[in-house]
């Protein structure tokens, strides 16, 4: 039997299955749409950084955190996906705290996680202090084979600081020499930690993270912030976009912010509209709405850029907030940075600008030197920050950079301030020789220490104590880690630690002792400034700040070194390192000599003696009206690192 459907009939099937289809393509969308905006319930988020102290596995484990969340497929083809920077993957180091957003469903809940992955080097030690503004808590992660390590001590005090919950967490189990009961009984010994809240994983095999993952949600706690209340953020990081223009990453503490907002900057109030609104799974996610309690990427188009530590704020915010901002930066090293060539002075500007944006721990004040040209005098916070940033001047701009050597601020109080109109303080910063008035009118210098933390097993105790007291070190009381461990701190002058105390502290130990300090402020140091003359004259760039302990050897190398750098000349050249009108030390650097009696095939001596008196006569004349010019390359080889 044939059914008959009317034309009626089939047209309203149709229409019904099309309403219906398109009723579900709504919904989807709307759900897409929902998800976009990422308007989450507060309880449900989760800020947390992962601090360790180097190659203890930080990266890594956020590697396995992004595949369990489904941000990457396991076993991806790159390793350390937080690690985006060239530099980071040369030199296998963290360098800057990446932030990614995590969705990750928990008992049938939807939890938003922002992880930040931070450095472990003490150079990059700001990252961290800017990361754990924007957390409630940590991963504390230590080596199942190292231990304690002294980074471990630093990160778990500046956890303690800022009042976060610490999940402690053993890495690297899986290998043979991994002792877990051992360095459990170290965190108890040092961090009063018990032992059974200690977790165990292995982040390369994957063994043990997804219960740290859900011990994140249930042990830290959602962040403490006002809903309701005006928009109010706080910036943790900036970088430049080629055509967007300062793009920050923000904190939020109160209110929500979306698309099209005019907002303002705590700094100078000038409003702006936000323009682009993101998470950061790494990569950009745009949404339209971001509420209180999430770390989002926030950009106001090219002309509204703002800086690191600095408040984002509704406008029609009152002016006074109290948004926690980051602490500033103390600066440990500065060095004099210039363009291999004048014509390249524009191109080298703007790259430090656009990456002190990026970083900012460093500090950049405009600088000129007689021998080198315009540049600038930039303050690091210890050599490899320093030796990083310029690879990455030349690596993501292009642009070559001379280096002068590497020196640390002093302090110095001087004489009648009032009348010297270049000082407005009693108490003068110097980071550069140069600034320094007439030793007549400086009362007192003042030398940056530091607190060093060492870790070191037993039997280099003795030799770890003889380098630090070679080093001007005051020892601090001594705690035992376990039997064969031992955490030692001195009193160190931070020039003796910026340049190779690390490097000889692996030596001795045969890499075994761990390395870390903090600020310990400016004290009293007897100090003097050496210049070097060249025939008499003061070549100002080579001048130099050195204890008076260190003067004969510092002077004595300086002199040495110049020697054979300075090209030969028709004339004698005398290099003298002088203090006060004291030459502590000389090298001479003899002429090119002409054989002028090479002509002579016999006859009376008197001839021989005649030439050779004529040629000592043209050589004195020479000498008094010589000038004697140092090549460029020669202060460029003299002054670098």
């Amino acid at each position: 039997m044939v059914r008959i459907v009317s034309l009626n009939c089939v047209k309203n099937i149709y229409l019904s299955n099309y309403l219906r289809f398109h009723q579900r393509l709504i919904t989807k969308r709307t759900n897409s749409s929902d998800s976009n905006n990422n308007v989450v319930d507060v309880k449900r988020i989760r800020n947390f950084s992962i601090v360790a102290h180097v190659d203890h596995g930080k990266s890594t484990l956020a590697d396995r955190l992004l595949e369990i969340t489904g941000v990457i497929k396991p076993g991806a083809e790159h390793a350390q996906v937080l690690d985006q920077l060239q530099v980071e993957r040369e030199r296998g180091i963290t360098v800057k705290a990446v932030t990614a957003s995590l969705n990750y469903t928990y008992n049938d809940e939807q939890y938003l996680l922002n992880l930040i992955d931070t450095p472990g080097h003490v150079d990059f030690s700001n990252e961290v202090v800017r990361s754990v503004t924007a957390c409630q808590g940590v991963i504390l992660l230590v080596d199942a084979n190292e231990g304690i390590q002294a980074q471990t001590v630093a990160v778990h005090a500046l956890a303690k600081r800022n009042n976060l919950t610490i999940i402690p967490t053993l890495n690297k189990v899986d290998l043979p020499r991994a002792d877990p009961e051992k360095v459990k009984s170290q965190l108890k010994s040092l961090f009063n930690i018990d032992p059974d809240t200690v977790m165990s994983i292995s982040a390369k095999k994957g063994w043990g993270v997804k219960e740290l993952l859900e011990a994140v949600i249930t042990r830290i706690p959602p962040p403490n912030i006002d809903v309701d209340g005006h928009f109010k953020a706080h910036i943790i990081d900036t970088w430049h976009d080629k055509y967007r223009g300062v793009l920050c990453l923000a904190y939020i503490h109160s209110g929500v912010v979306k698309v099209g907002q005019t907002v303002k900057w705590g700094s100078d109030l000038k409003q702006h509209t936000v323009k682009y609104l993101a998470l950061l799974r790494p990569s950009e996610e745009p949404i339209e709405t971001a509420v209180a309690g999430q770390v989002v990427m926030v950009g106001c188009g090219p002309k509204g850029g703002g800086s690191v530590g600095d408040q984002l704020i509704s406008a029609d915010s009152p002016e006074s907030t109290d948004v926690s901002t980051v602490p500033p930066v103390k600066h440990m090293v500065y060095a004099g940075i210039y363009p291999s060539d004048q014509s390249q002075h524009t191109l080298l500007s703007d790259a430090i600008k656009k990456l002190a944006l990026n970083d900012s721990a460093v500090s950049v004040v405009a600088d000129s030197s007689p021998a080198l040209g315009q540049g600038w005098r930039v303050g690091f916070l210890g050599l490899l920050h320093l030796d990083v940033f310029t690879q990455r001047l030349l690596q993501e701009y292009k642009a070559e950079a001379i280096l002068t050597a590497p020196s640390v601020p002093y302090k110095i109080k001087v004489k009648g301030a009032k009348v010297i109109k270049q000082y407005r303080g009693e108490e003068v910063l110097i980071t550069n020789p140069l600034q320094l008035p007439d030793p007549h009118n400086i009362v007192e210098y003042y030398e940056p220490f530091v607190i060093g933390t060492i870790i070191t097993p037993v039997e280099y105790i003795g030799a770890v104590t003889s380098l630090c007291m070679d080093r001007r070190g005051s020892p601090l009381p001594a705690n035992a880690v376990d039997d064969k461990m031992t955490l030692m701190q001195f009193i160190l002058p931070l020039s003796e630690v910026v340049i190779d105390f690390h490097d000889t502290l692996k030596s001795i130990t045969s890499g075994f002792a761990s390395f870390d300090y903090q600020d310990h402020g400016f004290h009293p140091s007897p100090l003097v400034r050496m210049d070097i003359l060249i025939n008499g004259t003061l070549v100002e760039e080579l001048a130099s700040i050195v204890h008076v302990s260190r003067l004969e050897y510092t002077a004595r190398r300086l002199t040495d070194k110049l020697k054979e750098m300075i090209p030969r000349q028709m004339v004698q050249v005398a290099i003298q390192a002088v203090v006060g009108g004291k030459v502590f030390a000389r090298e001479t650097l003899k002429a090119y000599r002409k054989d002028v009696t090479a002509k002579l095939y016999g006859g009376d001596v008197t001839r021989r003696k005649k030439l050779l008196k004529q040629q000592s006569e043209g050589k004195k004349k020479m000498r008094s009206v010589a000038n004697i010019k140092i090549p460029r390359n020669t202060f460029i080889d003299v002054l670098k690192r």
